[in-house]
């Protein structure tokens, strides 16, 4: 087409659909914002019913609280009877009630509003699944296209900034070419200029940029989510939705900002906030907490990051790793106990894009020699540490060395391969859940690793002066914070799936159950073996218990096996087991017990017995030593530890064997194809086991005909 056809008609369609595209750009960029504001409005109206709540159930007496002289009786006979009553009222309408002045009813509306005030600052919101009201589910829904739109729209702001800017500027050179008589008397560079930005206009909209940006633009008109799948995605994804939740609620929601900063000095804090964080590898949206603990790790450089127990360590350094490999970093190293490598490989898959090799068991030398030559995470055990034949020269990009109170004495062979590779390495993160001040000695040899200038100068002293003070001291290496220090970012409940792999014992007990078609044998087959060097669950169950007797919390472990809460009886001091045959008051006396004792205790209880009509409250962790075939069952459970709004949160631990019938209980509590139905389609066994596509046949019997397939038994 000559310059001379393109004037006139054919540039003003041109003109046109670029302006088309310029408000679909920009409404497509806009859109996180829009629906952000949306969300925070919604936000404020849920938050404000809640404290619209407490306000009505909050009689008006409780104004005399305040100790101002208030005259509130003749404001009850007037129908004033709580405090939301005399807080929604003018001066004039309290002042109309017999037997109350002007001044006393400008101060009780004063009075009654600063307590309106107290109750919002303390009011947050919480999401609940199991009471969902229609504001709260408003609420999610746009929460829910909020991170739909982030996660489509949010690598494309930037860009689509500059393209906004370009189009902009050809719009306004290609103008004149709207018109021949304006383009005739233009000069000739303003006439070339203009045919030149209608060109460029010509291939923006013909390019495929376009064409994606508009199938973004489609994908976030997607209709509204059902409230069934909605709630259920909360469920799925609880972590994320809370975090943007706390986003919403802003500043207030954090308690106390240098609680959670660990309580680091002021150079310290800005230094870390100066940091930057890469998320582009993350799969996950990190709490304000843990963004300040994976930058800390990555200001500071040899670290240790002491969390409590359920505040999500293992996330702050897959955030670290993820960092520096999108910065062109590679090899990266996690060196951690036997029971939790399956744990480390899962989360690293599930929360970033970084690859994992697992360098323990079989296959260990090819997965050494497959992770330093392809980069990645390499994930080995203190016991395989030492035999790791690594390149004289090759210095890891990382190491995090998982449940680092494991190496506290020096002079153990693992504590002397944990400090070799940290020496070896550009950065280090160590993890423990232990509190380190009441331990200065282990925690001075863990220190060591890493800055040895700050090992010598920690002493007891430090510890004794308390533990904020103790944090302080040792802030150039050292972040802890506690659940109570970011209350306002956590869940309600802290739920986590701690998945082992068999050893040779309970493999070969599981083995024999799963020949023998025994399920009830398959399903505790994993403590069978009866100690914790021959059982990966029993292992992990007396790590957990021994983290929170470190922390003072009292266990509450449940099983439908009494022999399981024997085995569990035989390695450590409980009370119970409480079963089924434990008469009412026996149940009742024993968890008054539990509740009365000091600090850290155990209780041990089936969870048909010990799940239903009792209240366990003192407990703040609940173990479930093998997955039931109903949720329900759990829950129940759980509720029996468990209240709303509780200042100490409740950790949760599901102990789950990889490669397991607990994996084909999942499959069916998460309404999944049984993996025997796959075997069924795909193999001649669906001819000698064709009854189990029955659906009379029982899911229990289905279960155990999916492992002997799979097992090939």
């Amino acid at each position: 087409m000559d310059d001379s056809s393109k004037v006139g008609r054919h540039a003003r369609a041109v003109l046109a659909a670029a302006k088309a595209f310029r408000a679909e750009a920009a409404g497509v960029r806009a859109e996180p914002d829009r629906l952000l504001a949306l969300a925070a409005a919604q936000y404020q109206e849920v938050r404000n019913s809640l404290v619209a709540d407490q306000l009505r159930a909050m009689p008006v007496d409780k104004l005399r609280d305040t100790k101002a002289n208030l005259r509130l009786s003749k404001l009850k006979a007037a129908g004033y009877r709580t405090v939301a009553d005399v807080a929604e009222a003018r001066p004039e309408q309290l002042d109309g009630v017999p037997g109350v002045g002007r001044q006393s009813a400008e101060q009780i509306v004063r009075v009654a509003r600063a307590v309106v005030d107290g109750v919002a600052r303390d009011t947050t919101v919480r999401l609940n699944p199991d009471r969902p009201d229609r504001a709260q589910t408003e609420l999610l829904q746009l929460m829910s296209k909020l991170r739909r739109a982030n996660q489509l729209v949010g690598p494309l702001r930037e860009p689509l900034g500059d393209v906004l800017g370009r189009v902009d500027a050809d719009v306004r050179a290609a103008s004149r070419a709207w018109s021949r008589v304006r383009m005739f008397f233009s000069l000739r560079k303003n006439r070339q200029a203009a045919i030149d930005a209608l060109d460029r206009l010509e291939a923006l909209l013909a390019s495929r940029d376009v064409a994606a940006l508009r199938a973004v633009g489609k994908q976030l008109r997607v209709p509204d989510l059902d409230h069934r799948a909605l709630w259920r995605d909360y469920e799925l994804d609880a972590a994320a939705y809370n975090t943007l939740l706390a986003d919403l609620a802003g500043a207030d929601a954090m308690p106390d900002r240098s609680a959670a900063k660990g309580f680091v000095p002021a150079d310290i804090e800005h230094e870390v906030d100066a940091t930057t964080l890469d998320t582009s590898l993350l799969k996950v949206s990190l709490r304000g907490y843990q963004v300040f603990g994976a930058k800390f790790a990555l200001a500071r450089k040899r670290v240790i990051i002491g969390d409590e127990m359920g505040l999500g360590k293992t996330i702050e350094a897959i955030a670290v790793m993820a960092s520096l490999a999108a910065g062109g970093r590679r090899g990266f190293l996690v060196v951690c106990p036997a029971s939790v490598v399956v744990n480390w490989v899962n989360e690293i898959a599930r929360h970033s894009d970084l690859v994992t090799h697992r360098m323990h068991g079989a296959g260990r030398d090819g997965a050494v020699g497959e992770w330093l030559a392809q980069g990645g995470v390499g994930v080995t055990t203190f016991g395989t540490l030492p035999k790791l034949v690594l390149p004289k020269r090759f210095r890891p990009a990382l190491v995090v060395v998982d449940e680092a109170h494991y190496v506290k004495n020096p002079d153990t062979q693992r504590s002397q391969a944990v400090n070799t590779i940290v020496q070896r390495a550009e950065r280090a993160v160590l993890l423990t859940g232990t509190p380190m001040e009441n331990r200065v000695e282990e925690f001075r040899n863990l220190v060591g690793y890493l800055q040895p200038g700050v090992a010598a100068r920690t002493g007891a002293v430090d510890a004794v002066v308390g533990a904020k003070a103790f944090r302080r001291v040792v802030a150039p290496v050292y972040l802890r914070r506690n659940q109570e220090d970011v209350l306002g970012e956590l869940p309600e409940l802290l739920e986590m799936e701690d998945w082992v792999e068999f050893g040779k014992q309970d493999r070969r007990a599981y083995l024999d159950a799963v020949r023998e078609g025994n399920l009830m044998a398959m399903r505790r087959a994993a403590f069978a073996p009866g100690t914790p060097r021959g059982s990966a669950k029993l292992e992990r169950l007396l790590e957990i218990i021994e983290e929170s007797r470190d922390n003072g919390w009292k266990v509450v472990v449940f099983s439908y096996f009494h022999d399981v809460l024997e085995t569990v009886a035989d390695h450590v001091e409980v009370f119970g087991p409480l079963t089924g045959a434990t008469s009412a008051q026996g149940r009742q006396q024993l968890v008054d017990a539990f509740t009365a004792s000091e600090d850290h205790a155990v209780l041990v209880a089936q969870i048909e017995a010990g799940g239903v009509g009792l209240n366990i409250q003192a407990a703040s962790v609940v173990i479930i030593a093998e997955p039931q075939w109903k949720p329900s069952t759990e829950d129940q459970a759980i509720a029996r530890c468990h209240r709303m709004g509780q200042v100490r949160k409740v950790h949760v631990h599901r102990l789950l064997v990889k490669d397991s019938v607990d994996a084909r209980v999942q499959e069916i509590r998460d309404h999944k194809t049984l993996l025997f139905d796959h075997y069924a389609r795909e193999s001649d066994t669906k001819h000698s086991h064709a009854s189990a596509l029955d659906s009379a046949v029982s899911v229990e019997q289905r279960v155990v005909q999916a492992e002997q397939q799979r097992l090939g038994l």
